[in-house]
């Protein structure tokens, strides 16, 4: 029987010496000029925003505390900055249309000058129109129109009038319009003095006035129309006044912009309008439109003179190179923008000037960073950002509107032309579940930019940690830290990798460790971070976040939960796992217990079979069913029938760590060999027998250390744990102690028989030259206990068989029947 041996304290714990670094404070440290181990993911990054090419958008993934925000954010600030800044938008009325507002694309820096040059002009408007239209030649020429009409309506009637006095007929005007009379002897005669007349002379007046009469009728049907040239006439002349007045100081903007064709072609479409609506700016004293004139232009507000507004809405006279935006609450409004409604007149109603920007907008020309999981808990955002990517422009159209839920008419802005690079933050398992549910999602963010959560541990890298730290401290306004301060930050950032080779890179988890120990250095009165204030704060992480820890170790101690530390028993060994809660996972001891009896080469699992075992755990049973199947019945059928279980095991069970501890169980029943309670077991096996590696060591080891510690450590108690483990262990001090001291053991396994003869302390025993094994162990005995279940069942067979009957055939018989065949 080979020993083996229990591991050195040295192997338990890897320590950072002080000594190894040369400064006496983090206070001497400069910046880190490089992220710690994201190499991957920057050289991604710097590719994505290199690359000018459709659909090369980024996702940035690795797990939550890694800083990635900030990562992302300095690599696109830094390329940012030596980029040019974008254009600037904004939008105009449409005067052939208000329902769709108008883009405008403008330098940097226009934008808002444009907009206040709009505001003067309206307000020099409001001043030049009306003064041209109050001179004495304004008056002059409006009564020349006006005379001009009336001469030529007196010339016309003058006419009738004198052919109706040589037929002897007056046209007489009174209050209610024009008549004829009749005339006798040049005077206008009484109705009397018309019927004495002859009647010849009665018939031949009333002809004359029919006659009259039509000719009138003609002459009043064509007044409207020499109404309406005389207001037209008055209307371009209007105009033509207006025009004088606004045609030098829109001039004077176009000097102002010369060169931009599509503002120019905005000032000769609000010159045309303000000519065409000079109206609004023309008023008498009580505030109504001037005589004559229609009703003033207002916005869908109702307020006067915003249709020539500018409304700005990307606006990038502070910026310096390209743009970074990080929206940090990407709903569909927020990403795209939105028209904005108001009351009004018990109306919602909107206008161009009601146009809100969204991070779209913002970052145009640039970068934008957004949260993909809180992207796709916003309604419609996602489909929303791909839409626009994938037409490469920002289009302004409410969900409602565009699900056809809102049949009101809306504004219709113009789309704007989009060229952005996004980048999507988030966990893996996130960004790999978009690319498979997602068509578009690989079309969309072509590059990954995978962050790790660990680097190797090199005497480089615990520099640049050091580094990393320092920073830390100083961005977080914190006392600086000495040496044996960072040693044992650094040592914790092996645990959290939970690897003694590798350093966490955690910067969140960092962070908060150095502000807890900033806090007892300050309750302490010190003015550096030393080795005992971090211990001091890991301390009190434990102590907040374990309560239910000590429940169970409670429990344990009180023989609620049977949990044995000393003796042997058959068929019972002590399996290990650990409990995840929230950020803080602990280990915990749990009874496994096998039963063995004749059966078909059956192996129960009893927490699959009442659906409380994950796949995995039911995967590490029927990898050591084919363990035993290959070692102890390669030549004849397994004649077994085991259940195995965790006993007081009241929650699901998933992992395959326990499968080892399994095994042992199972062996332990068919030796009928004893195991130690003093020891427990992790680790999952494969089927040849080899002990692999399996998460959370350090946190199982000092899981039975806890328990064992309550109850008192005897020398005997330890963990067996696969050899391929050593190299992640990074114990509490405690137990490197206590092992040091010989009361506690942690030994490393590398095959099921090593451990099972730690575990029984009987050698497990191998096949010689001919395939017998020696007598008296563990794996003789199994052979021999597997050999007497297989003779009963013959034995039972046989005796439960009617004579002249044969057996039913099994499935096994019939497939070779049917192979013979």
């Amino acid at each position: 029987m080979s020993q083996v041996e229990p591991l050195s304290p040295d192997l338990l714990y890897q320590r950072c010496d002080p000594e190894a670094f040369s400064f006496t404070t983090t206070a001497e440290l400069e910046e880190p000029d490089e992220v710690l181990g994201q190499e991957r993911a920057l050289e991604a990054l710097r590719f994505g925003l290199g690359m000018a090419r459709d659909g090369y958008n980024m996702f940035a993934l690795g797990p939550p505390g890694l800083g990635k925000h900030a990562v992302v954010r300095r690599i696109i600030e830094d390329q940012a900055a030596t980029e040019p800044v974008p254009c600037e938008w904004c939008y105009v009325n449409n005067f052939a249309d208000a329902q769709k507002p108008r883009a405008l694309e403008l330098p940097p820096g226009v934008a808002a000058k444009l907009r206040d040059d709009m505001q003067r002009l309206v307000q020099d408007l409001r001043a030049a129109i009306p003064a041209v239209f109050e001179t004495d030649e304004y008056r002059a020429r409006k009564g020349a129109i006006e005379e001009e009409f009336k001469q030529q309506h007196e010339r016309t009637l003058e006419e009738i009038q004198q052919r109706a006095r040589e037929r002897g007929v007056a046209l007489m005007r009174t209050p209610a319009g024009v008549g004829f009379a009749p005339m006798h002897e040049g005077e206008v005669i009484s109705p009397d003095a018309f019927q004495a007349l002859p009647e010849e002379e009665r018939h031949r007046i009333e002809h004359e006035v029919e006659t009259l009469q039509a000719e009138l009728q003609v002459v009043m049907r064509e007044l409207p129309a020499l109404v309406r040239e005389s207001r037209r006439r008055l209307h371009e002349y209007n105009r033509e006044v207006t025009r004088f007045a606004v045609e030098h100081l829109i001039d004077e903007l176009r000097k102002a912009h010369a060169g931009l064709e599509n503002v120019l072609a905005y000032f000769d479409a609000v010159q045309d309008d303000i000519i065409e609506n000079f109206a609004a700016f023309v008023r008498s004293d009580e505030g109504e439109p001037g005589p004559g004139q229609a009703h003033p232009v207002a916005g869908a507000l109702g307020v006067p003179f915003e249709r020539y507004a500018i409304n700005v809405v990307v606006d990038r006279r502070a910026e310096k190179g390209s743009p970074v935006v990080y929206e940090d609450h990407p709903t569909h409004q927020r990403l795209l923008g939105d028209a904005e409604h108001v009351a009004h007149l018990g109306a919602l109603v909107t206008d161009f000037t009601l146009i809100k920007p969204g991070a779209l907008h913002r970052a145009n020309g640039g970068h934008l960073i957004v949260d993909a999981h809180r992207l796709l808990q916003q309604p419609f955002a996602y489909e929303a950002l791909k839409q626009a990517l994938r037409a490469r422009a920002i289009r302004i159209e409410s969900p409602g509107r565009a699900l056809s839920m809102i049949s009101t008419r809306s504004l219709e802005p113009e789309p704007i032309p989009l060229n952005v690079k996004v980048v999507l933050i988030g966990d893996r398992m996130l960004y790999y579940r978009m690319s498979r549910l997602d068509p578009d999602f690989d079309d969309l963010f072509k590059v990954a930019a995978d962050f790790e959560d660990r680097v190797e541990r090199t005497d480089d890298n615990a520099m640049l940690y050091a580094r990393l730290i320092a920073a830390l401290a100083k961005d977080n306004g914190l006392k600086p830290l000495d040496r044996a301060g960072v040693a044992r930050a650094l040592e914790h950032g092996a645990r959290l990798a939970g690897d003694a080779e590798r350093l966490s890179v955690r910067i969140e988890s960092i962070a908060d460790l150095l502000r807890e120990a900033d806090y007892w250095s300050g309750q302490a009165g010190k003015d550096v971070i030393g080795a005992a204030d971090l211990q001091r704060a890991i301390d009190a992480q434990v102590r907040r976040a374990n309560r239910i820890q000590e429940r169970m170790e409670e429990d344990i101690q009180r023989g609620i939960i049977l949990i044995d530390t000393a003796g042997a028993s058959v068929g019972q060994v002590n399996g290990l796992s650990v409990i995840q809660l929230g950020k803080y996972a602990f280990g915990r001891p749990s009874r496994i217990t096998a039963r063995v009896r004749p059966g078909k080469g059956e192996v129960i699992d009893i927490e699959r079979e009442v659906e409380l075992g994950g796949p995995l755990h039911s995967k590490g049973v029927l990898i050591l069913s084919g363990f035993l199947g290959a070692r102890f019945a390669a030549e004849r059928p397994l004649s077994l029938s085991a259940s195995l279980v965790f006993e007081q095991s009241y929650g699901g069970i998933d992992g395959d760590s326990a499968s080892s501890a399994e095994l042992y169980a199972l062996l332990s029943a068919l030796a009928e060999a004893p195991i130690r309670q003093s020891l427990a077991v992790t680790g999952s096996v494969n089927q040849y027998g080899e002990v692999q590696a399996i998460g959370g060591v350090n946190e199982k080891i000092e899981g039975f250390f806890d328990v064992c510690k309550l109850r008192g450590l005897t020398g005997e108690q330890g963990v067996l744990i696969p050899a391929s483990n050593v190299k992640h262990l990074m114990l509490r001090a405690d137990v490197v102690e206590a092992v040091a001291r010989g009361e506690f053991h942690v030994y490393p396994i590398e095959t099921i028989d090593q451990g099972i003869e730690c575990l029984t302390g009987v050698a497990a025993g191998e096949r010689d030259a001919e395939g017998r094994l020696a007598e008296g162990t563990i794996n003789h005995k199994v052979e021999a206990r597997l050999g007497d279940f297989a003779e009963k069942l013959r034995a039972f067979a046989s005796r439960e068989a009617p004579e002249g009957k044969s057996q039913p055939e099994g499935k096994s018989q019939r497939r070779a029947r049917r192979s013979e065949t």
